[in-house]
C-alpha cells in the first residue's frame, strides 16, 4: 500500500479543486519525489499507485500520455529489477484493454520488463513480455531494423535455454526482412542465432559453415572471431565422419588462425586420419555445450559416435581388410557394434568397402567415399569393381600371349611358320 504521503498528494491531485492546468506539473513533482525518497520497501506501491491515478478516470488521454512517458523514463532510472517487474506487470495489467491508445508506452514498458527479467536469468519470461510488442501497427511507424532486433533478441532468449523450437519460429521472422536491414551488427547476430539452432539441432556441418563465416567478420573482436574458429572446428568434429565432414576440416585446416586454438590438435588428427585415444577425446568433451553431450537414440553421445565414425574411417585408411572382432577391439566396442556402424557408413556412402559375414572380414577399397546412399550395401558398386579387374586380368593375359608370340617369331620364325595357327 501507498505511503501516506502519497496517497494525500494523489488525492489532492485528483480532487476537482485543483485545476486542470496544475495536475500536470503536480504529477511530475510527486512522481520525482517518489523516485528519490520512497523507502525501499515503498517504492513499488507509490509508483503502483501513481501509475493507477494518471490512467484512471480523472485525466485523459491526452494529458495522460505525456505523464505515462515520464512515468515510463522514472521506471527504467531504478536500479531494482525486482521493483521494475512488480510495477511493470501491474502497468501492463492496466494497459492491456486500452493499449491501443498506449502502444508506444506499452512496447517501452516491455522492454523495460524484459532487461529485469533477463537480468534476473528469467530468460523465458523475458522472451515471452518481448512477444506481447505490437509490431505490426497502425498507430506508430515501426522500421525493419527494429522488428529484426527485437525477434533477433527474441531468439537469443529463447536459445538461453535451449529452446530451438521456439528461436527457430522468430529467427524464420527475422530471415524474412533481413534483406532490408543495412545494421550489420544486427546482422552478425542474425548469423550468429542460426549457427547456434543448427548447432543445438545437430546440424554440425551446416553450423561449422556459419561460424567459419561469422570468424571473419571485420565487425568484431580479435578475440571473438577465434571464439567462432573454435565453434566451427567443435562443430566440424563432431559431424558424421564422411566426405562432407573431411572438406571442412581440409578448410577448417588450412586456415592459418586455426592453430591458435585450443581444439587444433584434434582437428589436425582427424583432417590426417590418425586414430584418436581416449585421453584426447575426454580432453575435448571437457570444454563441450551439455547438447553436444546429448544421448542420441543408439544409448551412445553424439561425441562418442562421431569418434568411432572416425576411427573406422582412419582404419580403413591402415588396412586393405580386418576381422569384425579385431575392428571391435580397435573401436572399443563389441564386434556386432562394430559391424552395425561399417554397415551403416557403407550403406550411406561414407565407407567404401564390404563386408564377408560368412568369414567375419570387413574389406576396406581403395578411393574415396561420395557420400551418397548406395542400394544394397554397395552390391552395384562390388560388382562394377570385380568386372573391371575382370577385365584388367585378360587384358594383362592377352598382352602376355602376344609378347610371347613375337619373341617366338623372332627366334623361331621356322617353328611358328609350320606350327602357328592362322
Amino acid at each position: 500500500m501507498a505511503s501516506a504521503e502519497v496517497s494525500g498528494a494523489i488525492s489532492t491531485l485528483e480532487s476537482a479543486s485543483t485545476p486542470q492546468p496544475n495536475r500536470a506539473s503536480g504529477y511530475n513533482e510527486l512522481l520525482n519525489k517518489i523516485v528519490t525518497s520512497s523507502t525501499p520497501s515503498q517504492l513499488s506501491p507509490n509508483l503502483t499507485a501513481f501509475l493507477n491515478s494518471i490512467l484512471g478516470d480523472t485525466l485523459g488521454i491526452v494529458a495522460s500520455r505525456p505523464l505515462l512517458a515520464s512515468f515510463v523514463q522514472s521506471l527504467k532510472s531504478i536500479p531494482r529489477a525486482d521493483v521494475k517487474i512488480e510495477v511493470g506487470q501491474h502497468a501492463l495489467e492496466i494497459l492491456h484493454p486500452r493499449v491501443v491508445s498506449y502502444e508506444e508506452q506499452d512496447a517501452l514498458i516491455r522492454e523495460i520488463l524484459a532487461d529485469a527479467y533477463e537480468e534476473q536469468e528469467d530468460y523465458i519470461d523475458s522472451a515471452k513480455v518481448l512477444q506481447g510488442i505490437q509490431l505490426d501497427s497502425s498507430q506508430r511507424s515501426i522500421s525493419d531494423d527494429t522488428k529484426v532486433k527485437i525477434w533477433i533478441r527474441i531468439v537469443r532468449l529463447y536459445l538461453e535455454v535451449d529452446d530451438t523450437t521456439g528461436a527457430e519460429s522468430y529467427l524464420n521472422r527475422a530471415k524474412n526482412l533481413l534483406y532490408k536491414v543495412e545494421d550489420q551488427e544486427v546482422k552478425l547476430m542474425f548469423a550468429l542465432s542460426q549457427a547456434r539452432i543448427l548447432d543445438a539441432r545437430r546440424k554440425f556441418l551446416d553450423a561449422s559453415q556459419v561460424y567459419h563465416n561469422f570468424s571473419f567478420s571485420s565487425v568484431l573482436a580479435e578475440e571473438e572471431r577465434i571464439k567462432a574458429l573454435s565453434a566451427a572446428i567443435v562443430c566440424s568434429v563432431l559431424a558424421p565422419a564422411g566426405p562432407q565432414r573431411a572438406r571442412s576440416l581440409a578448410r577448417l585446416y588450412k586456415d592459418e588462425r586455426a592453430q591458435q586454438v585450443e581444439e587444433f590438435s584434434i582437428l589436425e588428427k582427424m583432417f590426417l586420419d590418425r586414430l584418436l585415444s581416449t585421453t584426447e577425446v575426454d580432453k575435448f568433451a571437457a570444454n563441450l555445450a551439455p547438447h553436444q553431450l546429448a544421448i542420441t537414440a543408439d544409448g551412445s553421445t553424439v561425441l562418442a559416435k562421431a569418434v568411432i565414425e572416425h576411427n573406422l574411417l582412419s582404419a580403413s585408411r591402415l588396412y586393405n581388410n580386418i576381422g569384425v572382432e579385431q575392428l571391435g577391439t580397435l573401436l572399443g566396442l563389441d564386434k556386432d557394434k562394430a559391424e552395425e556402424y561399417a554397415a551403416r557408413m557403407i550403406e550411406q556412402g561414407r565407407l567404401v568397402g564390404r563386408i564377408d559375414q560368412i568369414d567375419g572380414l570387413i574389406f576396406f577399397d581403395s578411393g574415396e567415399a561420395t557420400g551418397e546412399k548406395t542400394n544394397a550395401g554397395q552390391a552395384d558398386r562390388v560388382a562394377g569393381r570385380e568386372m573391371r579387374k575382370w577385365d584388367s586380368n585378360v587384358q594383362g593375359l592377352t598382352e602376355e600371349v602376344e609378347r610371347c608370340t613375337t619373341l617366338l617369331q623372332n627366334h623361331y620364325p621356322d617353328f611358328v611358320a609350320a606350327n602357328l595357327i592362322h
